[in-house]
């Protein structure tokens, strides 16, 4: 039987790359949006897979979303892609961009896999992969709130991953660096990248898909509890 994948954001550049590739890896993949609803139908269009739109941030209407999706049976992978940037120094951070941060990366990543673990514990199968950021494990000058929002996740994922192991479901999370994007483009150019960067180059979304799809394969059923660089070798 086809398992099933969720991908929250995967309406956004990273998020579809993830969903290209667990497609072409035999996933049944559901692609998740909020804004990008044209965008994630568009990609659920062209991989023949299954589009749904929902606010990670609000709890209820993610749990009405989610059960429709368990009526049809368990979701054994989950990657929780969907996250924000709203980047200030803290000492002129509103409260609204503290929260807003937090609310969908860490808040989401509750809203999102809480309500699937225990039909994926029934299974005794899954996989759950989480990305985060560098900036998690070494900090970013004006991104406070999103480096705890990802550090949040850090920890959330070595905590679950105890508590679902003995169920063969594993949690691992991906903290990519500098990937090539629209948003990263303006804010890195070359020469700035070439400083920052010890392979001197941006990765791609394709570069952290694969890494993702790995860690959502039986290949990858000895690895649970980690936080996975993939950041060109800055460290």
């Amino acid at each position: 039987m086809t398992r099933r994948a969720l991908v929250s954001g995967g309406s956004g550049e990273l998020g579809a790359a993830i969903c290209r590739q667990l497609a072409a890896d035999g996933w049944q993949v559901i692609v998740h949006a909020h804004a990008g609803a044209e965008r994630a139908a568009a990609l659920a269009g062209e991989l023949g897979a299954q589009s749904l739109c929902f606010d990670l941030v609000d709890a209820p209407a993610s749990t009405a979303a989610l059960a429709r999706l368990l009526a049809q049976g368990p979701i054994q992978g989950v990657v929780h892609s969907a996250g924000v940037h709203d980047d200030a120094p803290l000492a002129g951070m509103s409260a609204r961009q503290w929260h807003g941060v937090i609310d969908v990366s860490l808040h989401g990543f509750f809203n999102l896999v809480q309500p699937l673990l225990l039909p994926m514990l029934r299974t005794r199968w899954g996989r759950i992969v989480s990305i985060t950021s560098i900036a998690a494990m070494i900090g970013n000058r004006g991104q406070a709130n999103y480096a705890a929002a990802k550090a949040g996740l850090h920890g959330a994922t070595r905590s679950l991953a105890l508590e679902v192991a003995s169920r063969g479901v594993t949690v691992n999370a991906v903290a990519p660096g500098i990937i090539a994007s629209a948003m990263s483009t303006e804010a890195f150019p070359p020469e700035r990248i070439a400083q920052l960067v010890p392979l001197q180059r941006a990765g791609t979304p394709q570069e952290v898909a694969a890494l993702v799809a790995f860690l959502m394969s039986e290949r990858a059923g000895y690895i649970t509890g980690q936080v996975v660089p993939i950041s060109g070798g800055i460290a």
